[in-house]
């Protein structure tokens, strides 16, 4: 599908940038020497031979450099650092000897887009000429951007050489980035792994969301151990990344009055009117020209500032109309625990669907095609149900705007959209209600109960009104709900599931009986993640380990990650083993120095480090961790000195954010710091066990994290977890799992064979009771648990009465079978113990792991998409 973007000549405008010559860092913090200069046809200005005064250009060719007849100068050392310099004087207007670091990021990331943009540009205009299918997809969290361009690129030792002469290190400036407010969690994470992989696979895919001014929120703890959010501006210095598009834009409507007309057709009036304007973030593919793009939408008021009001002296009225227009992009997923927060909410949804619907559908138009050929050049990956309402958007742009019959247009969506479902958990699933869908979106809600799957239900099925109820968009209890993972089932042609467990649970429990209506229609593709940032980039000298064995072929074992399988030829090999322990020890010092600057605690680079990071919530079981770590800190106290002695020294890590509504999550944040204050400060464990709990969890965070870990918990309540992506992390960076069977860890397990992970707790067939009240209490299910349960409530780690809501979610109900599971978690972790006492045992487990998750590869989840769902090919830019 062609992608309209205006042309530069980015080779002949690069030229143009080059402007004063290289300074050296000793010349950093006072004027460089002034030297007389000359400009060529093509803007370059060659430096001066300090003995001799000759002209010094690129490659020694002047003459091609004065006619002007090379359109960019070679990525040297020099075309480096005087682009570089170009940006800090020119586009940030700073003086390079009165440069901070994050002045000099600023510049370098320019420099870097520089070359991003000419391959963007290109890669745009080849859709253009080519137009081939193109996907898009949606929900994405990208993390810190300028490593991975370098690596991306090829460029990150010649940008580290230039760099170091301008008298900065790259570290220093990577460190000046911060994460991008662009999402939160595994699937935002998920998505940018889909476009990394996208363009490094050269598919023609491209990424929309949503340019939030604030990130979800940044997690700072209060003195009691609470949650406490503040704004995460992550926008105040500006994205160096991002070319604004003032003249791409959508016109997006709210509320209002929808009249039916003739033939289904309908004119939707009044209400609010507001603006989507066009963020683009180019996203490079490794060691290929293929640059694929990423847009943003940012919401703009469409009458603007209210002259009138202002000049009558209401000040608040003159700003109205613009304050509720960007409130829609100012904060990523604001609390919903309130009615104006759920109306928000889906005031985000339906504004990114409707401008990413509206440019999707105008870049189709240029093609000349007819309307009904749409499916053959567009595909849309729901990324589960939040942007579900594309849907109905697409069937009221068709209907209505394109005024195409109703059952033509229907059919050209149920082969449009794809749907990836995320969630097993009931309440998971997004619901909502009715009259709040009818204000906010009365079109849509029209075209939804029009949408015919009521009678066609009735006639495979006549007479079944509890199947019929079941498969209703409408749930009818009251207050009436509309079902969006019912309406992305119903207008998809493919539903796939995230990993083998949990496509067979879909199928069988939450929507089973549409996988029954619709044989052929649901299939698995268990994700993946990029081997790019979570190996090359976040652990380097891994990376470089793994290359120099696997006979220096980085380039190719990136790009085809069962490669990985060579190193099992070293896996005995008592040297190998030292340097992979070697990096492991480098890693987990990089990690301990960041701990001791940012919270004060020196941790022991000796000890395991068993780390769980990732979104707080009941059922990923953070609470049956801590549990477990207060009974080895009990246990511990009851060992004599000598004893002691022979105890595996932890360091046990947490890192995640709570929904700021979400009270037992926010207690359980609360009551880890609580437990982590007291066992750090206690002599008797001393060396033997340090607790923390790491602040505003993020990629950057994580990038930090993942390769120091000897293991890495991931234990959800078996059939809870769709799939997992930090289980791989881990696991590809040498962290051994301890987990639940559950998600993708089953299927770890079985490529990096059983006896190298730790697996614990009752199996999804043995869970019936799930849902059943436990008439039994605590001390007969566990005493130990009782135990320590009994422990917080008396004091031992503050206020107990504080605690006592969540621990009676155990005592009682115990939904997520925390009592159940935790003797046979103590199990595991005392074979945990015993196993990394062998360290030569331990670091064979550690290099098969690493060696058996070629399947775990984004590259992989993508091709399969490629080919089973979305029916499109690599589109190759030429050199």
């Amino acid at each position: 599908m062609p992608i309209t973007v205006a042309a530069t000549n980015g080779g002949a405008a690069k030229a143009a940038a080059l402007p004063v010559p290289v300074f050296d860092p000793q010349h950093l913090g006072k004027p460089p020497k002034r030297r007389a200069h000359k400009r060529s046809a093509t803007g370059y200005i060659p430096e001066r031979d300090e003995k001799t005064g000759d002209e010094i250009w690129p490659r020694g060719d002047e003459a091609t450099w004065k006619k002007g007849l090379l359109t960019e100068p070679p990525e040297d050392e020099t075309s480096i650092s005087n682009a570089i310099v170009h940006h800090a004087q020119t586009t940030i207007a700073r003086q390079p000897y009165n440069l901070d670091d994050a002045g000099a990021y600023q510049a370098v990331a320019l420099a870097v887009r520089d070359d991003l943009i000419i391959n963007w540009n290109d890669t745009q205009s080849h859709f253009t000429r080519t137009a081939p299918k193109v996907v898009h997809v949606t929900r994405l969290r990208t993390g810190r951007a300028l490593d991975n361009a370098l690596l991306n690129l090829g460029l990150r030792n010649k940008f580290s050489d230039s760099i170091g002469k301008l008298g900065f290190t790259l570290e220093d400036l990577l460190d000046s980035e911060r994460d991008a407010g662009l999402g939160n969690g595994g699937l935002g994470r998920l998505a940018a792994c889909y476009l990394d992989s996208s363009a490094s696979m050269e598919l023609p895919v491209w990424g929309y969301g949503l340019r939030y001014k604030y990130g979800i929120f940044q997690q700072l703890i209060a003195p009691d151990g609470s949650q406490l959010e503040a704004p995460d501006p992550w926008l105040n210095n500006g994205n160096p990344w991002e070319i604004h598009r003032p003249d791409v834009k959508v016109d997006v409507r709210f509320y209002g009055h929808a009249q039916r007309i003739n033939r289904g057709r309908a004119v939707w009036t009044a209400g609010q009117e507001v603006v989507a304007i066009a963020n683009d973030v180019p996203v490079p593919g490794y060691r290929t020209r293929n640059t694929n793009n990423l847009r943003l939408w940012d919401a703009r008021p469409k009458s603007g500032f209210d002259l009138l009001s202002f000049n009558a002296g209401d000040y608040h009225r003159a700003v109205d109309s613009s304050n509720q227009a960007e409130a829609i992009t100012r904060v990523l997923y604001p609390n919903d625990n309130h009615d104006a927060g759920k109306e928000l909410r889906l005031k985000q949804q339906y504004f990114w669907t409707a401008a990413s619907l509206g440019d999707i559908m105008r870049r189709f138009k240029d093609l000349g095609k007819p309307i009904t050929e749409f499916p053959q050049y567009v595909s849309i990956q729901l990324n589960d149900t939040h942007p579900t309402l594309a849907i109905p958007e697409l069937m009221r742009i068709l209907v209505d705007e394109e005024e195409v019959e109703w059952s033509t247009a229907w059919q050209i969506v149920i082969r449009t959209f794809a749907y990836t479902n995320h969630t097993v958990l009931p309440e998971a699933l997004e619901k909502w209600p009715i009259p709040l869908v009818e204000n906010l979106l009365p079109r849509h809600m029209q075209i939804i109960y029009d949408i015919p799957q009521h009678q066609a239900v009735e006639r495979k099925y006549p007479g079944d009104r509890d199947r019929l109820a079941r498969m209703s968009l409408i749930d009818e209890t009251w207050p009436k709900f509309l079902r969006m993972a019912n309406l992305a089932v119903i207008g998809s042609f493919k539903v796939n599931g995230v990993a083998e467990l949990h496509s067979q649970l879909v199928q069988t429990t939450i929507l089973k009986d549409f996988a029954e209506f619709y044989p052929g229609k649901f299939r698995n593709i268990t994700n993946g993640i990029t081997p790019r940032r979570w190996l090359d980039q976040c652990n380097p000298g891994l990376s470089a380990l793994i290359t120099e064995v696997l006979g220096g072929k980085k380039d190719e074992w990136l790009k085809d990650l069962n490669l990985l399988k060579g190193l099992t030829k070293y896996q005995d090999d008592p040297g190998f083993q030292k340097k992979w322990n070697a990096v492991k020890l480098q890693n987990k010092e990089r990690l301990a120095h960041y701990i001791e600057k940012t919270t004060g605690v020196i941790v022991n680079t000796d000890s395991m480090f068993d780390i769980q990071v990732k979104r707080i919530h009941e059922y990923k079981r953070q609470n049956l961790n801590i549990l477990g770590v207060i009974h080895r800190y009990l246990e511990i106290k009851r060992k004599t000195p000598e004893e002691r002695k022979k105890v595996v020294p932890r360091t046990i890590l947490f890192a995640g954010k709570a929904a700021p509504g979400y009270y037992a999550a926010k207690l359980t944040i609360r009551l880890i710091v609580n437990v982590a204050r007291v066992v750090n400060a206690d002599p008797d464990v001393k060396g033997i066990l340090t607790v923390l709990f790491l602040p505003d969890y993020s990629v950057s965070l994580a990038e930090l994290l993942i390769p120091a870990s000897d293991i890495s918990q991931h234990i959800s309540t078996a059939g809870t977890e769709a799939s997992g992506t930090g289980n791989m992390k881990f696991c590809l960076n040498g962290g051994l799992l301890l987990g639940t069977v559950d998600g993708a860890s089953i299927e770890i397990a079985e490529e990096v064979g059983e006896e190298n992970v730790f697996m614990f707790g009752h199996l999804v067939e043995d869970l019936r009771y799930q849902h059943q009240y436990h008439h039994v209490n605590i001390q007969q299910r566990s005493q130990t648990l009782a135990a320590v349960l009994d422990e917080i409530s008396n004091g031992r780690f503050g206020d107990g009465h504080v605690y006592e809501s969540l621990l009676n979610t155990i005592r009682g109900n115990d939904y997520y079978l925390i009592s159940e599971d935790f003797d046979s978690y103590l199990k595991a972790q005392e074979i945990v113990d015993e196993a990394y006492q062998d360290r030569a045992s331990w670091t064979k487990k550690s290099i098969r792991t690493v060696a058996f998750m070629g399947k775990f590869s984004s590259d992989r989840a993508i091709i399969q998409y490629a080919e089973e769902i979305w029916n499109i090919e690599p589109t190759k830019l030429k050199a």
